[in-house]
């Protein structure tokens, strides 16, 4: 069964798709995968399982990936590069390095079959922000976070990748992990327009974002911004994204309850897709019962979006990495 896809995003367990895995995919039809270290082995196992997940759906759905280098980088050495951590790089190298970076990346993951990345971060790094963020940050101050951001998300784009801005309106004030709990914001409305959420609002016209697991007690003291109203709000006037909005990973620890009512939560609140990363299976059955199909301005959302992945031109692979290592030994 094919059709307007669900507005979800679906993990799966191994290094193949397993046949309830193929049936769930078909029936639910979710709007894209996201594939995570559990999915990797080799080249040629990955393209296999892009290539079954797409076969299951029948159609061109996305694939995603966290491929952010540093310590988040799904694909790993022998068969894929190493990355330095991107604030390192944010803070020593020319801006031009993040674009080579970001072509790099692209050019790897296309040749996978995977055509989303969850990158670039534009969450400023704080003395204070959380060990589990801190160096994943393209930097420490408002204009450094928007150029190589900008730079990061142009190199994607132009091999043929789309980027996710993340953690929409600001991760960088969390003072804790949340994977593991729900960090609070103390900040002041005025102080987060000026800082944080400028970042996001100078990066507003890429495709795709994903919201961030916080509450901001000075605008909502109750809901994080993922199920916030007043959030998402904020985000699509204020911040003036119009991108297609995916939640951060529904089953992180920062959110209370069932898989199912978070997810309800989410989309009531203005979020267009579900995130769910740990593929467990009687998860994704809720979900897939939770989260409708796209439609109205959610999917007009994707479709703006899925024009922008286009196929990647020809690009010297060797060229690049060239340039880059020479930029990066100037550093």
């Amino acid at each position: 069964m094919t059709g307007t896809p669900r507005a979800v995003i679906f993990g799966c367990e191994g290094l193949r798709l397993s046949r309830a895995e193929r049936v769930l995919f078909s029936r639910a039809q979710p709007w894209g995968a996201i594939l995570f270290a559990r999915n990797v082995m080799s080249p040629v196992q990955v393209c296999a399982l892009t290539s079954e997940l797409r076969d299951a759906v029948g159609r061109d759905l996305p694939v995603l990936i966290d491929q952010e280098g540093g310590r988040v980088q799904r694909l790993c050495p022998p068969h894929w590069r190493a990355w330095p951590p991107a604030l390192e790089q944010g803070e020593q190298a020319p801006a031009e390095a993040m674009r080579l970076r970001g072509q790099i990346i692209a050019a790897e993951l296309r040749a996978l079959g995977i055509d989303v990345n969850c990158a670039p971060l534009a969450d400023i790094a704080r003395p204070e922000t959380h060990a589990i963020l801190r160096n994943r940050c393209y930097g420490t101050s408002l204009a450094q976070v928007v150029r190589n951001a900008r730079n990061m998300a142009e190199g994607l784009l132009c091999g043929g990748v789309l980027p996710v801005l993340k953690h929409i309106p600001g991760h960088g004030r969390a003072t804790r992990d949340s994977h593991l709990a729900l960090p609070v914001v103390e900040a002041p409305h005025a102080e987060l327009a000026a800082s944080d959420f400028a970042a996001f609002a100078a990066l507003c016209d890429l495709p795709l974002g994903m919201t961030a697991h916080l509450v901001y007690r000075d605008i909502d003291p109750v809901w994080p911004a993922t199920l916030s109203s007043r959030m998402i709000a904020l985000i699509r006037e204020e911040i003036g994204f119009e991108g297609l909005l995916m939640t951060d990973d529904i089953s992180m620890q920062a959110l209370d309850g069932p898989v199912e009512t978070r997810a309800g939560a989410a989309l009531a609140a203005g979020c267009d897709l579900v995130l769910h990363c740990n593929a467990d299976p009687a998860e994704m059955e809720a979900l897939a019962e939770t989260c409708p199909r796209l439609q109205g301005t959610a999917l007009a959302r994707s479709e703006r979006a899925l024009r922008r992945r286009p196929a990647p031109a020809q690009v010297d692979l060797a060229a690049l990495e060239a340039a880059y290592a020479e930029l990066m030994v100037r550093a």
